[in-house]
């Protein structure tokens, strides 16, 4: 039984975790504070060793002068030039799922499909596209690794983290290994592969080949990036693109399943602007209501439910006096019903409070925190939101859908948020 003491100060205060102090960090303006420090004053906290083995010490858990190098590397990959050329390969991948939930269905039939399953499919397929271009097969037992890692990483969330139990053989160490080996070994192989080919082919324009280019050694100088590196970083890639990408899509189709006056005004403005078609780039940037209604659904499922940082030296935070190494840990789910910051309708489902943008949304402008804010705010935004509109768009394009009757409405954190009964839906062909 873990021992929690509270020392209350409004919306933040200190509590005791095991033996490890804790403070509750969901004042907003006590939230700008931490996140956007740039001087290292609340560095990355990484408290339990098996979500940094699930993760990867890429860019998500590197600080300092770390941090930079990785993010010299891999920020050239997210540029939207870059993101735009994935917009078709995002689209595809969507359509061929489409076309086996056609197949499923006879001539002006129906079909009940598990969405949360479809969506952790079609997501792993465009990730292993445009992470590993060609070598996308392999890519993806990489992810049926990564996922199965992810559950038994979670199932130590809430032990008491003793620093000598992680050597011990215990079975689910044992496991919790051998997963990890196997991830290195397949992505090693990868990019040996690409390594081999690099004289005749290049290294390739996926996010992998551009890496490699980077850290490719020039005159004598080392690389930006070890071969360890890289790897920690497709991992990294793999789970944050993956999976909080996943959920976007499913909490989406949840929320557009119930409410069919939105997904009417969603699939009017999708067929005004991208037709019959393939979505475009710059189509989807013209989609102002299908953003509007992701960022509402950001807002309420978000698929990170908090942010942790750690004090790097004794310092004031929101008041309170904190030891060197204190965790501080920021509810998401918390702010982002705050009805000081959004207004009574807190929590209600309203696209249309994001219909001048996200700092106009609440009545503070860093009040929407999915993909957290500051210096260190997600990499991949851009790429999970230009994903998510492709997929939605293409769905709204051929399909109409409510929700079954076997849906149960369980939310589930196993460090992202999911529904913990899948999303079953049935879905209706919109084409003749």
């Amino acid at each position: 039984m873990f021992l929690r003491r509270f020392l209350l100060t409004g919306r933040t205060f200190l509590y005791w975790f095991g033996a490890r102090p804790t403070l509750c960090v969901a004042d907003v303006n006590v939230v700008k504070q931490v996140l956007s420090d740039r001087s290292g004053l609340y560095p990355k906290s990484i408290g339990n060793p098996h979500i940094a083995r699930l993760l990867g010490k890429g860019l998500v858990l590197t600080d300092g002068d770390d941090w930079k190098r990785h993010r010299k590397v891999v920020h050239p990959a997210f540029n939207m030039d870059k993101l735009k050329m994935m917009t078709v390969t995002m689209s595809d991948c969507a359509g061929s799922m489409m076309s086996e939930w056609k197949a499923k269905m006879e001539k002006g039939g129906s079909v009940e499909v598990d969405l949360s399953h479809q969506f952790e499919e079609l997501t792993a397929d465009v990730i292993s596209h445009t992470a590993f271009g060609s070598s996308y097969e392999q890519g993806k037992k990489v992810f049926l690794a990564q996922r199965e890692l992810q559950f038994l990483a979670f199932s130590t969330v809430f032990n008491v983290q003793i620093p000598a139990f992680r050597y011990l053989p215990t079975e689910k160490n044992l496991k919790i290994w051998k997963l990890d080996k196997e991830v290195r070994t397949m992505l090693m192989n990868i990019i040996k592969g690409r390594l081999a080919t690099k004289d005749t082919m290049g290294y390739g324009s996926d996010l992998l080949g551009l890496m490699l280019e980077a850290c490719a050694p020039e005159d004598g100088q080392n690389p930006l990036l070890s071969m360890d590196e890289i790897i920690d970083e497709c991992k990294t890639f793999f789970f944050a693109g993956h999976d909080t990408s996943s959920h976007l899509l499913t909490w989406t189709m949840f929320l557009l399943s119930t409410h069919p006056e939105w997904q009417e005004k969603l699939r009017e403005e999708v067929l005004r602007e991208c037709g019959n078609g393939v979505p475009t780039g710059d189509m989807l940037n013209k989609l102002q209501l299908v953003n509007m209604f992701l960022l509402e659904t950001l807002r309420l499922y978000a698929p990170v439910s908090a942010i942790q940082r750690k004090a790097g030296s004794d310092l004031e935070v929101g008041g309170i006096k904190v030891p060197e190494g204190t965790v501080l840990t920021i509810p998401i789910a918390t702010v982002h019903r705050d009805k000081e910051v959004w207004g009574e309708d807190a929590n209600e489902f309203k696209p249309t409070r994001f219909e001048n943008g996200v700092t106009r949304a609440g009545k503070h402008p860093n009040a929407l925190l999915s993909f957290s804010s500051g210096p260190r705010s997600c990499i991949g935004q851009n790429f999970a939101m230009i994903e998510a509109k492709a997929v939605i768009a293409v769905i709204l394009q051929r399909f109409s859908f409510s929700l079954s009757p076997k849906y149960v409405h369980a939310p589930m954190d196993v460090i992202t948020l999911r529904p913990k009964f899948g999303l079953p839906m049935i879905l209706k062909s919109l084409e003749m």
